[in-house]
């Protein structure tokens, strides 16, 4: 290994290999989720505090860095106002380790189904893809200059394998004249002249696939360990088989560069470096946490309720578990629990659950105004997202004040009607709305091609849905 490729590579899985996208304060993360989520200022509150005492935490001296814990947070509110957005819009914000989980997918341990230490396998693979993407990047100038080279011994093939200093004069020209050729042709494949010229190239063929379901059987139960070893085992002693395969130049850059850029992985300290990172900085987003709540009822669906919060208990309190790239500490992963709690509240999980989520966040509810912010504020609003679809088709669509407050009242008014499902009500109501619009945009003449949504278009296309109940009830 030369000396220059361990230094990029020393650089590439050091101890402050980008831990975060951005160090950011707890405003300056309130303020980038205030520019896709409306309200809910507590939470974001909360879940800013969270991330930055990852940070805190890191800069603190050995000894006491390890007995500083993560304070878990249970967001507490009705579905639709922002819960699962804000985690969904916070790992945008990280660059650590980031998982969205339901808790209603894991079982108690010995019921079919998954068992919840596999969520911190989850982690442990989300975490290795972010190390190896970044040192991917780290590497992508080494990558692209030996792929730019593999290329081209490709389309001009060396004419001599001696050095150059062994050649005799005659030759020497003769590797001259190569040279010249050799650079012509990179400057060709530079400026993408080459492109769509096909060359031949080896690829590693897939192992025949009739042996790998087989192994499937093994996944049942709570035994996906086993599977994952067994699988990784076997993956290991069959050898990987090359295929010649003709290709343009543009796809076979993409596919040397990626082998280039996997030859320059050391998988041990790609995995050491995920490993850390899982630790000291993973965050699992546990959502639905009311659905497990509540009494064992010991039949039906119910059984493994409570079973399934004792066994988060030693994975939210801190344990070791086995992953792929190795044994990973759960103690300072921070858990972010969300659920509605209207048919139970967070009382009703079992005390010991209770005690490891000390920070409980309650959001509101939406109101009308909220709606209407929410149509319209975000970056990526609704209304914003429809205009943006429809002007493919060259539709151009304005939406005024009334028409925007008008779908707002609705939306309110349907949700006080019928069940209140939060936000969601406005996709709904937005795709019934514009229906007709999205339907005939193809077919529209260059005239039509304006629409302008107002109060009256609005009531024009819904106000007959929203008075009938039976019919409001099924259709939006």
């Amino acid at each position: 290994m030369s000396e220059n490729f361990k230094e990029v590579l020393a650089e590439a899985v050091g101890e402050n290999i980008n831990p975060l996208t951005e160090d950011l304060t707890p405003r300056e993360i309130v303020s980038r989720l205030d520019e896709y989520i409306v309200g809910q200022q507590n939470a974001k509150k909360a879940v800013a505090v969270a991330l930055r005492n990852r940070t805190r935490r890191r800069k603190l001296p050995e000894e006491i860095r390890e007995e500083v814990y993560p304070k878990n947070i249970i967001m507490i509110g009705p579905t639709g106002v922002g819960k699962t957005e804000i985690a969904r819009r916070l790992s945008k914000l990280c660059g650590a380790p980031f998982l969205k989980v339901e808790a209603t997918k894991y079982t108690e341990v010995g019921y079919v189904g998954r068992d919840v230490e596999s969520m911190v396998r989850d982690l442990a693979t989300i975490s290795l893809n972010l190390v190896k993407a970044e040192f991917r990047e780290k590497v992508k100038g080494t990558a692209n200059a030996k792929a730019e080279e593999a290329i081209l011994d490709l389309i001009l093939p060396p004419i001599f394998t001696k050095k150059e200093e062994d050649l005799n004069p005659e030759e020497k020209e003769r590797n001259n004249s190569y040279k010249q050729s050799r650079e012509r042709f990179r400057q060709m494949l530079r400026e993408g002249k080459l492109d769509e010229q096909e060359i031949e190239i080896d690829l590693p063929k897939p192992s025949a696939p009739s042996s790998m379901p087989m192994l499937q059987v093994f996944g049942a139960g709570n035994m996906e360990d086993m599977d994952n070893q067994i699988q990784n085992l076997l993956g290991d002693l069959m050898p990987k088989k090359q295929g010649k395969r003709k290709v343009k130049v543009s796809e076979a850059r993409k596919i040397v560069v990626d082998s280039e850029a996997e030859k320059l992985v050391d998988n041990d300290k790609i995995q050491s470096e995920a490993v850390r990172r899982a630790e000291n900085m993973g965050i699992i987003f546990l959502d639905e946490i009311d659905k497990i709540a509540g009494k064992e009822s010991r039949q039906g669906a119910d059984v493994s309720r409570e079973g399934v919060q004792r066994d988060l208990l030693p994975i939210v309190e801190g344990s070791t578990v086995s992953t792929k790239i190795g044994p990973l500490k759960t103690d300072h992963i921070l858990f972010i629990a969300a659920g509605a709690f209207h048919m139970s509240k967070p009382s009703d999980l079992i005390p010991e659950l209770q005690g490891r989520f000390p920070i409980r966040v309650e959001l509101e509810t939406l109101s009308r105004e909220d709606f209407v912010k929410i149509l319209s504020t975000p970056r990526s609003s609704l209304t914003k997202q429809y205009e943006a679809l429809l002007e493919t088709e060259g539709v151009i669509l304005n939406f005024l004040k009334d028409g925007i407050e008008e779908i707002a009242s609705m939306a309110f008014e349907m949700n006080e009607k019928n069940e209140n499902i939060g936000a969601r009500r406005l996709n709904t109501i937005m795709e019934k709305l514009l229906e007709d619009t999205s339907f005939n945009a193809p077919d529209l003449l260059p005239g039509e091609k304006n629409i302008t949504i107002g109060k009256e278009f609005v009531q024009g296309k819904l106000k007959g849905i929203i008075e009938d109940k039976d019919l409001s009830r099924f259709i939006l």
